[in-house]
């Protein structure tokens, strides 16, 4: 069993904000592979399923983004898991918009979801980063995190999304490096 976590904050204020793209990610998931309705759980969303031969859970914590670990670590101690079992989709400044990277472990780089779950659970679990671009100056980011996508950015927000999706099956059998290549070559087309 796999919990994949998508990051981002609860409210429809902020549906279409860059910082939500994690949300929007294990969304497109499970809509893509027919996961079972949401459960609250955990102080956030639950949905459970499969993807290739491997059971599934992806979580949204409703606990705003600094608080995301609260809610990973009650599910990952539900269920008795260990962090290689745990992936978080998360934007990432430092990545070109619509550039998809997995990296194992690392620090939060200023990212206050993946310190609120590293102080809980430690460092070491699968990031799958989301670019979403640097506004170029370190004064702009909060707002720039915090804004909406464009109507310029819906359809490569689409396309990546949906190529996370389509390849997902890679990414259950902890192939990084196929899952990365097989959404770079989706998006190409």
């Amino acid at each position: 069993m796999q919990l994949w976590v998508g990051l981002g904050n609860p409210g429809p204020q902020y549906a279409m904000q860059r910082h939500n793209v994690g949300f929007m990610a294990v969304d497109t998931i499970a809509d893509v592979h027919g996961f079972g309705p949401v459960q609250k759980k955990f102080q956030g969303w639950l949905q459970e399923g499969r993807i290739g031969s491997e059971k599934i859970l992806l979580l949204k914590p409703a606990t705003f983004m600094n608080e995301s670990g609260r809610s990973v670590g009650e599910a990952m101690r539900f269920y008795k898991l260990d962090l290689s079992d745990l992936t978080v989709f998360h934007d990432e400044l430092d990545i070109a918009p619509f550039k998809v990277k997995v990296k194992q472990g690392g620090g939060h780089a200023g990212h206050n979801g993946l310190r609120s779950i590293a102080q809980h659970l430690g460092p070491d679990f699968r990031r799958v980063r989301l670019g979403i671009g640097h506004p170029g100056h370190k004064d702009r980011v909060t707002g720039y995190v915090l804004g909406n996508y464009s109507k310029a950015e819906i359809d490569p927000l689409s396309d990546m999304l949906g190529a996370i999706a389509s390849e997902a099956d890679r990414l259950a059998a902890g192939d990084d490096t196929r899952f990365m290549n097989d959404v770079a070559l989706r998006m190409q087309d």
